[in-house]
């Protein structure tokens, strides 16, 4: 009968050191590429608190809510919303969606663009609210399930406030470099003053000028405006979204008389039910 030989103290020092080296570094990788767990609740109403806000057009402002640590993320996938509740004056509760411009990339706040119409009760909520103050949110509600690369391009026709969800998918997709999805965006408004979120907007353009592209439209435009005048037509659908395709999808989100009127405009152009999405 042979018999193996042992290895000497030295050699199972070496070993359970190197052991330990891994099992530390695996360990380390593990609680570094593990997603935080975010700070919403999709059965119940948690308090968030009002950091910040910021007024950008007349009748809409941004507002910042704080998260428990400077490190917590929300829990937002691409392309979902929250519920928002809060009391009228006669104190009637008022629960309404809205959709974050946030993503998980921004840890320790959250943000809503809140447009305030003059006899809407929860825009008089948002309205009367000051830093400090703390508002009730509840979800992710998640209408529309995006994966990256599901789709060659989007293009997206919104409306006013409508841009808020076009904004979150949009910012999405720009800042995963595997995402290689183009991103057409047609954003309507009133007057120039009405265009939410263009700073922004025109940063994603010159940040990523093979990926994303604008066209800004205005019904009632200044002299010297070089963007769309009127309405969305089927003209400006045709230069400014990707044609009919198996692999686009067309994207809208707007006042219900601007939805029905894009929707008309993409029939006629031959995009099939199954390349449009609209998002309320």
């Amino acid at each position: 009968m042979d018999f193996i030989p042992m290895p000497s103290a030295d050699v199972l020092g070496v070993v359970i050191a190197i052991s330990s080296v891994a099992i530390a570094a695996a360990s380390y990788y593990y609680v570094l590429s593990r997603k935080p767990k975010g700070c919403l609740d999709p059965q119940k109403f948690k308090e968030f608190k009002l950091i910040k806000k910021t007024q950008i057009s007349p009748d809409t402002a941004r507002f910042r809510f704080s998260l428990p640590t400077p490190k917590s993320v929300l829990g937002l996938p691409a392309v979902s919303y929250v519920l928002c509740r809060a009391k009228d004056r006669e104190g009637q509760e008022i629960i309404r969606s809205y959709t974050p411009i946030t993503l998980d990339s921004q840890v320790g706040y959250f943000e809503l663009v809140v447009k305030m119409y003059p006899e809407g009760k929860m825009s008089q909520h948002f309205r009367e609210m000051r830093e400090g103050d703390y508002l009730a949110v509840k979800g992710p509600e998640i209408p529309f399930d995006y994966k990256p690369g599901q789709v060659r391009a989007f293009g997206m026709i919104a409306g006013g406030s409508g841009i808020t969800p076009m904004f979150q998918l949009t910012r999405a997709i720009l800042e995963n470099p595997k995402d290689k999805t183009i991103v057409h965006l047609i954003y309507a408004n009133t007057t120039f003053e009405d265009i939410l979120l263009k700073e922004d907007l025109d940063d994603f353009a010159s940040k990523f000028p093979d990926r994303f592209k604008v066209y800004y439209v205005l019904s009632q435009p200044p002299e010297a405006w070089t963007g769309g005048s009127g309405h969305v037509s089927k003209e400006m659908i045709q230069n400014h979204c990707p044609p009919p395709a198996p692999d686009i999808r067309i994207l809208r989100c707007g006042p219900p008389g601007m939805s029905e009127a894009v929707a008309a405009h993409l029939n006629a152009l031959g995009y099939s039910s199954s390349m449009q999405y609209d998002f309320f």
